[in-house]
């Protein structure tokens, strides 16, 4: 069997969505992970429920109102361009992934079948260069407002995955803080940490660089951008959500990398749209986990250890 390479080149797709058109998003994605591939990515990072969008509504329209008509407007569209990978919503994605041999990180609102279709999961999806669903890990627990919009996940796509010589897996947004979803990757092998964000500077410099001190990993925080230009004409009640902050920016960026050391690989990119590279080297987490290893020698299981469920959570069992 030939080596797995140390070397390998990730792509930081820092775009913005079509917001709630989920056709046009898609396309978007494919153009960039087509660009990814001309730069000789393995692997291309996009932002978290990118496809079709943030519910950026929801706190600049009285987004816990009960019986509103404007709040329903907003979820049926929403749902309506909800992605469903049972009926082949990301089929055009792993056929290029496999053509083009590159792996994705793809943060989408999963419209998922196996919970009757009707509710929205912030998804993070892993296609491998095979074109392989590998892991669809549904956020756990949406933060804030996202709670009026999104239903809580489950631990089925706590997983990791192999990438030549690393072991990668990922988190949604501010799961990045919950040290035992964290703890359960590590546990796993993961030595590459995807973190899928919105977009905000706010959200991303600390965390990055704690994990990757934390695991002595490499840890990629991928951001989207949201700006008025990228809501639709069709969006529902559009006027009631132009009201920006950030310089003209509902979500501005903050896409960065962090080495195993913590230290800045690519820093923080603030209000800039575009796919940002580099290559990380796997010899380095190796050199970094000779002092301190969290799922190795630095570990006590006979002291404290973590379980984890994941079994896919269902309403119903079916026994034919």
């Amino acid at each position: 069997m030939p080596d797995k390479k140390d070397k390998i080149k990730v792509g930081l797709a820092q775009i913005s969505p079509i917001l709630l058109n989920k056709a046009a998003t898609l396309y978007k994605v494919i153009a960039t992970i087509s660009e990814a591939s001309e730069q000789k990515c393995d692997l291309v990072g996009f932002g978290e429920a990118f496809v079709p969008g943030y519910p950026f509504w929801s706190e600049r329209t009285g987004g816990a109102e009960f019986e509103s008509d404007t709040q329903k407007d907003f979820y049926g569209k929403y749902l309506k361009e909800g992605v469903s990978i049972e009926d082949g919503d990301l089929i055009p994605l792993c056929t290029l992934a496999k053509e083009k041999q590159i792996s994705v990180y793809l943060g989408i609102m999963e419209r998922a079948q196996d919970r009757g279709g009707h509710s929205l999961y912030a998804s993070l999806v892993y296609i491998n260069k095979s074109g392989e669903v590998c892991s669809v890990h549904r956020k756990l627990q949406p933060t804030y407002d996202e709670r009026l919009n999104w239903a809580p996940g489950d631990g089925h796509g706590l997983r990791v995955h192999s990438l030549e010589a690393f072991t990668v897996g990922g988190l949604n947004c501010w799961e990045n803080w919950m040290p035992l979803p964290r703890a359960a990757l590590y546990g796993m092998g993961e030595d590459f940490h995807f973190a899928c964000w919105p977009g905000g500077m706010h959200n991303t410099p600390d965390i990055t660089r704690f994990i990757a001190k934390e695991a002595r990993s490499f840890v990629m925080s991928v951001s989207g951008l949201m700006r008025e230009i990228d809501i639709p004409k069709d969006v529902p009640h559009r006027e009631l959500i132009k009201g920006l902050n950030n310089n003209g920016y509902f979500a501005n960026g903050g896409s960065c990398l962090a080495g195993p050391d913590g230290k800045w690989i690519i820093e923080p990119i603030l209000e800039a749209e575009g796919l940002v590279t580099a290559e990380i080297d796997h010899s380095f987490v190796r050199r970094e986990r000779q002092n301190f290893d969290p799922a190795g020698h630095y570990s006590r299981p006979d002291v404290t250890r973590l379980i984890v469920n994941r079994k896919r959570q269902t309403t119903v069992e079916t026994i034919d």
